[in-house]
């Protein structure tokens, strides 16, 4: 007999935690299982959102129930038949949900961009403040090479918040795999193996460093730019220390919250 299925997230939710009690899992354990966050499964368990529609048939064999099952939130008798009219909302919804997921990420896209460009802002002020003060001669023929770092940092940070994917593809999840490679792009951090539970703060972590440095880097410039001309050096050897210490600071800085970050969540 035809029964009345749709997906209610409550009631999703609830059955999800009675199969991982019955199976006598915790949620760190589920999670292992499915190459996501402990975090992830908690919200799937309160009902405040549904799993990737790639992870409903590994969650089902797990479970050893089928996929309607796990889309229903019950158990379906087999003695009960379910025609094409009641699947087909239980597949909208999920769907639905693959959607919305999509559309979650592409803001926390735009507010990471608004973040960055904020920064940018900060950091055109800076620049024009310190031009217009002379602290430091930005603009002069021996001072072209010290715009490497900041522009290194801005291209950088740029890159990691409009177009770095939000989410690895799943061959990630299923090998250990200590490299990011995206185009150009190829990110190697030595003991760091990526994946889909720690890459989400692996890119906090990154667009973060992106959006501070932008921020900061001219003061941090005119800092160093004056340290190091305290040293009565030729001009030669202050643009190569003062390039070498920003690039130092900026690639410490981005690489250190990456493996703290990686090895945390891996």
């Amino acid at each position: 007999m035809a029964g009345n299925y749709t997906i209610d997230n409550e009631k999703f939710g609830a059955f999800l935690i009675q199969l991982r009690k019955e199976n006598g899992m915790t949620q760190k354990e589920l999670a292992e299982r499915l190459y996501v966050s402990d975090k992830a499964v908690s919200k799937w368990e309160r009902g405040l959102s549904l799993p990737d529609i790639a992870l409903l048939q590994p969650l089902a064999e797990i479970y050893d129930i089928s996929v309607t099952e796990i889309l229903s939130g019950q158990r379906i008798q087999a003695d009960e038949t379910m025609t094409v009219r009641d699947v087909e909302p239980l597949l909208a919804a999920a769907l639905t949900l693959t959607a919305e997921e999509q559309a979650a990420q592409r803001e926390h896209r735009r507010t990471w961009g608004r973040r960055f460009l904020l920064a940018l802002a900060a950091f055109a002020l800076e620049v024009f403040f310190l031009w217009r003060t002379m602290a430091v001669p930005l603009f002069a023929d021996e001072a072209v090479m010290l715009w490497l770092p900041p522009l290194f940092s801005v291209a950088f940070g740029a890159y990691f918040v409009f177009f770095v994917k939000e989410k690895l593809p799943a061959f990630y999840d299923q090998h250990r795999i200590n490299f990011y490679s995206d185009g150009a792009l190829r990110l190697n951090v030595p003991g760091v193996c990526f994946n889909n539970r720690n890459w989400p703060h692996i890119l906090s972590a990154i667009r973060t460093w992106g959006c501070v440095t932008t921020a900061a880097w001219a003061l941090v410039f005119a800092a160093l730019w004056r340290a190091v001309t305290a040293l009565a050096a030729p001009v030669m050897a202050v643009n190569f220390i003062t390039i070498f210490l920003g690039l130092l600071a900026i690639l410490g800085g981005f690489f250190i919250p990456i493996c703290v970050v990686g090895k945390k969540y891996e």
